[in-house]
């Protein structure tokens, strides 16, 4: 029925409320690059007459894993070009202007993945998401 697929795979050691956060910054951010058409938003009408607007017609799989599967779903990802974004712990306190910095001197391999949304061809992105489980 959909030939993209949405799934985010969250650290599922970070405190709820900060993997929340994270989950929307990530979000908001893909969702401006992918675009409406693609995301396939669309307004729903309740029987008031109501408009809720903007809500995908895709499911949203929410999925956990730890911060080093995150890292490697993040390369995998990278290799099958399939488009993601990701959010880890320099992306926190301080500033914005602050936590650049703080990312920008911290090696990848030092970073603490909080969470990572993927987007594409729902087949590829399956298989590289299957042995996640879902988030509860």
């Amino acid at each position: 029925m959909f030939t993209n697929k949405l799934v985010a795979v969250m650290n599922e050691k970070i405190e709820p409320g900060i993997v929340m956060n994270a989950l929307a910054h990530m979000s908001i951010g893909f969702g401006a690059e992918i675009g409406k058409p693609s995301l396939r938003l669309t307004d729903f009408i309740d029987g008031d007459e109501n408009n809720h607007p903007n809500i995908s017609e895709m499911p949203f799989m929410i999925l956990k894993a730890n911060s080093n599967k995150i890292r490697n779903l993040r390369q995998a990802a990278k290799e099958a070009n399939i488009s993601f974004v990701d959010f880890t712990h320099t992306m926190t306190g301080g500033t914005y202007v602050e936590q650049i910095e703080k990312t920008k001197n911290t090696k990848e391999s030092e970073l603490i993945y909080y969470g990572i949304v993927l987007f594409g061809e729902w087949d590829k992105v399956s298989e590289l998401t299957r042995k996640f489980s879902l988030w509860k």
